[in-house]
């Protein structure tokens, strides 16, 4: 496979994932503030103003706005396209990935990802959006519910299937980290969490509802919510599809797919990394997380899931030429592709 289709692939899947999760972080605050009456202009920015400094992107928002406003802030994550993390940027660039390798892509997942395109930059689109928000963001979160099943369906599960899994885990598995990191200023520095308030349990269940964790977590611990217990489920479950161990192992499993090594082996710095973390987590507990401190830790995460992604970039689509003949064998392959 060419590198600029590993690449490209690779990147649909990571943009697709990306709107998806702006999608879900925007509405389930939405939802959390429609729980809370007679909030000033100060409470409303304590709500919103974690939820930039969450995507990374504090900086960028500063520059074009004063104040984190709900108006400020959804038209930032949502429609703003110079943000490259947007909904709509998100949604763009998987599309132009998609494009670049048409013949590598299911016919029914580029009609639904050219659905989904056309209809966030049509006028339909914001008025949906300044009519009924929670609409929108339902139709957003359900075409990339489907282009994630189509994908699954319809695609070979092949080397770009792989490196379509490792871009979807990898972006999963960060955003997961990210709308957990939302609540860490109600948290000790260090230390296990004691009660919450009724307040702070709406809030720590506000996170699970953004990843689709909520039932499931309550057929674990029914009504309790805990800072302990939602961190222990969406940082460590072997078993739900969104948590961070279950998507680093994703990612390790593809990688080793790609290469075709062995669990416990390692070809590239891109699955000794996977597979570090991967142990790492498997043999870690909440307590010593809370131990750590929880914005620590997952800053820690973060960085680490980069260092993966970079290591991947690394051992399959930054190849340097050793000499002309190469780079000639290459190009008559890009030219055989077209």
């Amino acid at each position: 496979m060419l590198s600029r289709v590993a690449n490209s692939l690779y990147w649909m899947a990571r943009y697709i994932e990306r709107a998806d999760n702006a999608a879900r972080i925007v509405d389930v605050n939405l939802q959390l503030l429609l729980e809370s009456r007679r909030l000033d202009a100060q409470q409303i920015a304590a709500y919103w103003a974690p939820v930039v400094e969450s995507t990374g992107d504090e900086e960028a928002f500063k520059e074009r706005h004063n104040q984190a406003t709900g108006a400020n802030v959804t038209d930032f994550l949502i429609f703003d396209l110079e943000n490259g993390n947007s909904l709509l940027s998100s949604v763009n660039q998987a599309r132009e990935n998609a494009r670049m390798v048409r013949d590598q892509v299911p016919a029914e997942m580029w009609e639904e990802l050219n659905r989904l395109y056309l209809f966030v930059k049509s006028d339909h689109a914001r008025e949906l959006w300044a009519d009924n928000p929670f609409a929108f963001l339902q139709q957003i979160r359900s075409a990339a519910l489907t282009l994630v099943g189509i994908g699954y369906a319809s695609t070979p599960h092949n080397e770009g299937w792989n490196f379509y899994q490792a871009g979807k885990f990898l972006e999963r598995a960060d955003k997961t980290t990210r709308m957990l990191d939302i609540r860490h200023a109600t948290l000790p520095r260090r230390g296990m969490p004691g009660a919450v308030s009724q307040v702070d349990a709406l809030g720590w269940s506000a996170v699970l509802r953004s990843c689709s964790a909520w039932d499931a977590y309550k057929a674990i611990h029914g009504s309790e919510v805990h800072p302990k217990f939602v961190s222990e489920y969406l940082l460590l479950s072997d078993e739900f599809p969104r948590s961070l161990k279950f998507c680093v192992e994703h990612v390790d499993a593809s990688l080793r797919n790609i290469s075709g090594v062995a669990s416990r082996r390692f070809s590239n710095d891109a699955e000794k990394l996977s597979g570090r973390l991967l142990g790492e987590l498997q043999f870690s507990t909440i307590e010593e997380v809370f131990e750590i401190g929880l914005h620590d830790y997952l800053d820690l995460i973060q960085v680490k899931l980069n260092l993966i992604g970079e290591a991947l970039f690394r051992a399959y689509i930054f190849q340097p030429f050793v000499n002309l003949e190469d780079e000639i064998l290459v190009q008559q392959e890009f030219q055989q592709q077209q």
